[in-house]
């Protein structure tokens, strides 16, 4: 008994000089995360796309730094000066910033979509790739990316962010195997949420408003429930779990010896990754549908 508590000091001892960046700490999951391993004892690095964020979570006693996923020099700075504060070493990263940007297929401009994929897919890519080789040099590492139950099922209207996820989801697969063939030390992980409470359905209600056209769609008539299911305050779904439910993967994610591959973390998620293995592409499709209709899960 004496040997397992010296061990379990020794190792929160060990957490308190293992460097953490998360991107998207603004709110919702990335800050629940951040405040949550800053307790735990990591040395969290908070990041967030606005200068008043960082002032914010500053004050709460976090350390804050600005970083957009959508620009090359921000992401290039915000890394640089981790990096400076932790004598060029870093053990994880959480990619969690995105958002989601509603509207049909077929309303979607390439600009719009572009858009969505600077932040969800390619500033993710960039963030990791400049980080990786830090974590080969020190031996070790943790890549944590927070993607989605729409990264392996789709949903009407959620097209780009659907894309996005799907996208990140075999970038990461692709990642992890490419891993294993050059170290045994670095592990990618991904976490698949479901609906879970945040500002994510107020933010994707001004990224509707701002770039999508309802005048002439085909789809008005849906745009406009969609649009009360968005601005509704609260939970909009069912089985909706706080942000806390992704901190509990977060952690073992960070502190197993062999993270899982994948993280479901509300009903949802574990309901369509069981259902997805069963069932034929036309009765997944009718199943979504339904869902769909009776507007049972949301994203992220």
């Amino acid at each position: 008994m004496g040997w397992f508590f010296l061990a379990h000091r020794r190792f929160m001892m060990d957490i308190s000089n293992k460097a953490v960046l998360i991107t998207g700490c603004s709110s919702g999951i990335g800050y629940c995360v951040a405040k949550g391993l800053h307790a735990r004892g990591y040395r969290v690095f908070a990041s967030v796309r606005q200068a008043q964020d960082v002032a914010r979570l500053q004050a709460e006693g976090l350390h804050s730094l600005q970083l957009d996923l959508a620009d090359s020099a921000s992401i290039q700075q915000a890394v640089a000066q981790v990096l400076a504060e932790t004598d060029g070493k870093l053990y994880a990263l959480f990619n969690n910033g995105a958002y989601g940007q509603p509207g049909a297929v077929e309303d979607l401009t390439r600009a719009v979509l572009r858009t969505q994929f600077e932040t969800n897919f390619f500033g993710t890519h960039e963030l990791t790739n400049t980080l990786l080789p830090v974590m080969r040099r020190q031996g070790e590492g943790r890549l944590i990316y927070n993607s989605s139950v729409l990264g392996f099922v789709a949903l009407p209207y959620r097209g780009a962010y659907n894309a996005s996820k799907y996208a990140l989801e075999g970038l990461v697969d692709t990642l992890r195997l490419e891993l294993a063939l050059t170290t045994t030390n670095i592990h990618a992980a991904l976490i698949e949420p479901g609906p879970i409470t945040s500002l994510f359905r107020k933010n994707a209600h001004a990224a509707f408003k701002a770039n999508v056209n309802t005048e002439h769609s085909a789809h008005q008539t849906l745009y406009e429930s969609m649009a009360v299911r968005l601005k509704k305050q609260g939970p909009a779904v069912p089985f909706t779990l706080p942000p806390e439910a992704v901190l509990k993967r977060v952690i073992h994610a960070l502190e197993s010896p062999r993270p899982k591959i994948r993280y479901p973390v509300t009903f949802p998620t574990y309901l369509f990754a069981f259902v997805q293995r069963f069932v034929s592409d036309r009765m997944l499709d009718k199943l979504l549908l339904k869902v769909s209709g009776e507007e049972k899960i949301a994203p992220p």
